[in-house]
C-alpha cells in the first residue's frame, strides 16, 4: 500500500508505531517503489519536459464552446483518487491546482505503473482540457511522465465541511519552526505563503522602479569591512587569512555611499544585506535587507515628501490601496503624514519635558516612568530608551518623528535653527521603526568630534557606539556637497504591507538556533 492510501476500516495496531517509525517506513516505502519503476524501464529523475501551460491560466480561459485545447502541464501531485481503471489528481504548479483524469484504455502500461506514484511526486501531463460530470475542469491526460519521484512524504492538509458548510483546513505542517526550518515544504504545502514572498518581489521591483525613474544609480558596496560604521550596531567579525586582518560584515551601507556622493554621483541607492550582531525577535534577524538612498543637494525635508510618496505609491501598487489593513488596524499611507518632534512627541505621550537635561536628570525622569536604563548609556541612549518604551508603539498611524538630540546621531547634520539638535527623522508606522534618515553630516571637523565622542562611549561600555574611519574622514576632506540619506527595512515594510506579524514570516530563511 502506497503512504498516501488508508482504509477506514483497519484496525489500530496494538502498539501504535512512533511518528518517525512510520515516517521510516513510508521513506523505505518510497524507495522500494523507485526500484520497482526502474525496474520497469521508467526513468524517475529526466532531464526535462516541455510545458506550455499553467493550472490557474487553463482554468480562467476555458469556455464550454470553445474549440478542444491541448496542453502540457508539470507539477507536484497534492492528491490522489483511484478508482480501478481510472484515477484523478490533483496537480500543483507555480500557479495553483488543476485535477488531471487518467484512465488505463489511454495511458497503456503507463497507468499500471501510476500505482508507485505518490502525493508529492512531480510530474508532467499531456491532455486536452474538459468539466467533468462534478462540473470541475480537468485535464483528460494522454501522455503521464514522472519528473522527480519525492522520497520524502509532505505533511497531507487535511480538509472537511463543517456544521455551516464551511471548508476547515487542518494544516500538519503549523508548527512554525519547522515551517521556517524547512521553507521549501511550506511553500508547497501552505500556498498562501508564496503570496507573501511575491508580494515582497513587487515592493522590491517597484520602489527600484519609483527610485530609477528618478535617475538615481543602484550600486554595489562591500560586504566585508575593514571598518564598520553607519549605525549603531555590533557586528559579526570574521578573519581573511591572505591579509591576515580581521574583517567585519556591514552593519550598513551608509558611510561607503556617501563616499560616491563624494565622488561626484548625484543620487545613489542599494537594496542589500546587512548583518547586526543582536537578539532576534517579532521585528529583528541577524541578517536583515536595506535600502539606502543618498541625493546631493537635498536636506531630510525634502526626503520625508520622497518617503511618504514612494511607501504610498508602493502599497497602491501591492495592496491596491494606499489605504491597508494590518492586524485588524486600518492604517492610511496617504501623503502627507504627520511631523513632530522627538521631544514633543515625548511630552505628548509621557507628560515629561526631556529639552536640556542632563544624564542624571533623564535618569530621573526614566526610573519614575519605570523605564529601566543600563550604566553606562549617554543622554542620546537614555532618551532613545524613554521614547521607545513610552511612545513608539502608540504611533499607529504613520509618523515622522524629526530633530533627533545631536547624542543620537553622530552622522546627522547639526539642526539649523534649534541648538543640540540634529536633522533627522524616522517614520513610524504601526508602533515600529519603517526608515531612518537624515541631512547628511559633511562638515569633516564636525564629523571628527562625533566619532571622538562615540569613541568615549565605547570605552564607558556602550558596545553599539560607533567607531571612528579615518578614512571616511579623508573621503569628507575633499568636499561632499550637502545631502540628504535614508535607510529602509525591507523586512519590516514588507511586513506591513502584507500583514505579517513575524519578521521570520517575511524572510525565506531566517535564522534558526541549530538543530538538536
Amino acid at each position: 500500500m502506497s503512504d498516501h492510501q488508508t482504509n477506514a476500516s483497519d484496525a489500530a495496531p496494538a502498539n501504535q508505531p512512533t511518528e518517525q517509525e512510520e515516517l521510516n517506513l513510508l521513506m523505505r516505502r518510497r524507495r522500494e517503489e523507485l526500484e520497482e519503476l526502474k525496474k520497469l524501464g521508467i526513468e524517475p529523475y529526466p532531464h526535462e519536459f516541455d510545458r506550455d501551460a499553467f493550472a490557474a491560466e487553463i482554468i480562467h480561459s476555458f469556455r464550454e464552446d470553445a474549440p478542444e485545447r491541448t496542453v502540457a502541464i508539470a507539477g507536484r501531485i497534492m492528491s490522489i483518487r483511484r478508482m480501478g481503471k481510472a484515477s484523478f489528481c490533483h496537480i500543483q504548479d507555480s500557479s495553483g491546482r488543476i485535477q488531471a483524469y487518467l484512465k488505463r484504455d489511454d495511458l497503456g502500461p503507463v497507468y499500471d505503473a501510476f500505482k508507485l506514484i505518490d502525493i508529492g511526486d512531480i510530474v508532467g501531463v499531456r491532455g486536452f482540457v474538459f468539466r467533468t460530470r462534478m462540473g470541475e475542469i480537468s485535464i483528460h491526460a494522454r501522455e503521464f511522465v514522472l519528473l522527480s519521484k519525492s522520497l520524502r512524504p509532505l505533511p497531507v492538509v487535511k480538509e472537511r465541511i463543517d456544521e455551516h458548510g464551511n471548508k476547515v483546513v487542518y494544516d500538519p505542517l503549523s508548527d512554525k519552526e519547522l515551517r521556517y526550518r524547512q521553507r521549501y515544504v511550506d511553500l508547497v504545502v501552505n500556498p498562501s505563503v508564496r503570496e507573501v514572498f511575491l508580494k515582497r518581489a513587487k515592493i522590491l521591483s517597484t520602489m527600484r522602479g519609483f527610485l530609477d525613474a528618478r535617475n538615481y544609480v543602484e550600486v554595489e558596496t562591500p560586504v566585508l569591512q575593514p571598518v564598520y560604521g553607519g549605525a549603531s550596531a555590533r557586528p559579526f567579525t570574521t578573519h581573511h587569512n591572505a591579509l591576515d586582518v580581521e574583517l567585519f560584515l556591514r552593519i550598513a551601507d551608509e558611510l561607503y555611499l556617501k563616499r560616491l556622493i563624494v565622488g561626484g554621483f548625484d543620487g545613489v541607492y542599494e537594496i542589500s544585506k546587512d548583518f547586526r550582531n543582536e537578539g532576534m525577535d517579532r521585528t529583528h534577524n541577524p541578517e536583515f535587507t536595506m535600502m539606502e538612498l543618498y541625493v546631493a543637494y537635498r536636506d531630510y525635508r525634502w526626503m520625508m515628501e520622497l518617503v511618504e510618496q514612494m511607501i504610498s505609491e508602493i502599497a497602491k501598487t501591492v495592496a491596491g490601496s494606499a489605504v491597508i489593513t494590518y492586524a485588524g488596524k486600518q492604517i492610511d499611507l496617504t501623503p502627507p503624514w504627520r511631523r513632530i518632534s522627538m521631544f514633543d512627541a515625548i511630552r505628548e505621550y509621557t507628560g515629561k519635558d526631556l529639552r536640556g537635561k542632563d544624564e542624571h536628570a533623564l535618569r530621573v525622569i526614566a526610573k519614575e516612568l519605570q523605564v529601566d536604563v543600563e550604566p553606562g548609556l549617554g543622554i542620546g541612549a537614555i532618551i532613545d530608551e524613554i521614547f521607545g518604551e513610552k511612545v513608539e508603539y502608540q504611533l499607529i498611524q504613520p509618523t515622522f518623528i524629526t530633530d533627533y538630540p545631536v547624542e543620537m546621531s553622530p552622522l546627522a547634520k547639526k539642526h539649523r535653527s534649534e541648538r543640540g539638535l540634529v536633522e533627522r527623522f524616522e517614520a513610524i508606522v504601526n508602533g515600529k521603526e519603517l526608515c531612518n534618515a537624515f541631512s547628511e553630516l559633511n562638515d569633516p571637523l564636525d564629523q571628527r568630534a562625533r566619532f571622538e565622542e562615540q569613541m568615549q562611549l565605547r570605552a564607558q561600555g556602550d558596545d553599539e557606539a560607533q567607531v571612528l574611519d579615518e578614512d571616511y574622514l579623508r573621503a569628507l576632506e575633499y568636499g561632499m556637497p550637502p545631502t540628504a540619506g535614508l535607510g529602509i527595512g525591507i523586512d519590516r515594510l514588507t511586513m506591513l504591507l502584507t500583514d505579517q506579524d513575524s519578521i521570520r514570516d517575511v524572510i525565506f530563511f531566517p535564522q534558526m538556533k541549530p538543530e538538536r
